[in-house]
């Protein structure tokens, strides 16, 4: 009696949590995450909203620095270990410094079916004088393909971008490849009632701090996903937000951004 009361909440426990309750030869296995809708991503804290556009400005700091997010239309498709296929959404980032664009890069995200957004990795270009000059920081789960860039360093697995339902205290590594020199932490500090930034106020705001080495503190709106980041005595902001019906829409939108932002400084 007493072994067949342990058994079953033994099993009451592992269903609580998730895990699976049976496998071949009555061994209990860790399975990783599962992706059945995986560009659906509707994270609190990291939505993917398809034709959208975020656009931050360094709000204190010396340099003139704009930071362009896209959310791309299209996707990719990434292999795991398993042969398990993920389709993966595209946010495309824009950096441009003093007039010049310095760095475009491709970020791919999926969403476990618990609600965790998974980062699959980013290639990254770099900019000087208006050419590609370095594609330093790449790496893709799976490694590079033959459009990518060859340096691209290889990760076996996607990493925790942003947990379902963060907790204050949780800690997560979005990026983790030590060996390539790629390696980032986040810790969840607490959550800020209200934060206004030059596009609005916002409520009830997840401030995280980022360890690279390099420390910056970031905050993250709900139905937003990055709001500000502060490095140092440097703050970037969220200026404006735009939300495209279509992409011809959102190329437009795109268009008279970078038309702006580039001919500010000639």
């Amino acid at each position: 009696m007493r072994k067949t009361w342990i058994i079953a909440a033994a099993t009451l426990l592992a269903l609580a949590l998730g895990a699976p309750v049976g496998s071949a030869h009555g061994v209990r296995r860790c399975h990783g995450p599962t992706f059945t809708n995986p560009t659906d991503i509707d994270n609190t804290y990291h939505p993917f909203v398809e034709f959208r556009i975020r656009l931050y400005e360094l709000v204190k700091g010396e340099d003139e620095l704009f930071v362009i997010d896209v959310f791309r239309p299209e996707t990719r498709t990434f292999r795991l270990k398993d042969g398990t296929e993920v389709e993966c959404a595209i946010l495309e980032e824009w950096e441009i410094e003093e007039g010049e664009i310095v760095e475009i890069s491709r970020n791919y995200f999926a969403q476990s079916d618990r609600g965790t957004v998974f980062y699959f990795g980013e290639v990254v270009d770099i900019y000087e004088d208006g050419e590609v000059v370095s594609h330093d920081g790449s790496w893709l789960v799976g490694g590079p393909t033959d459009d990518d860039p060859e340096e691209t360093a290889t990760a076996e697995k996607p990493a925790v971008f942003m947990p379902a339902c963060p907790r204050v205290g949780d800690v997560w590594k979005p990026e983790d490849l030590p060996e390539a020199g790629i390696e980032e932490f986040v810790k969840a500090l607490k959550y800020v009632r209200k934060v206004r930034v030059p596009a609005g106020r916002f409520c009830h705001v997840l401030k995280v701090r980022e360890k690279t080495p390099a420390i910056e503190f970031k905050w993250y709106a709900p139905g937003v996903g990055f709001l500000k980041t502060k490095e140092g005595d440097e703050v970037l902001a969220l200026i404006e937000l735009i939300d495209s019906e279509d992409e011809d829409g959102m190329l437009e939108d795109l268009d008279a951004i970078l038309e702006d932002l580039l001919e500010e400084e000639e």
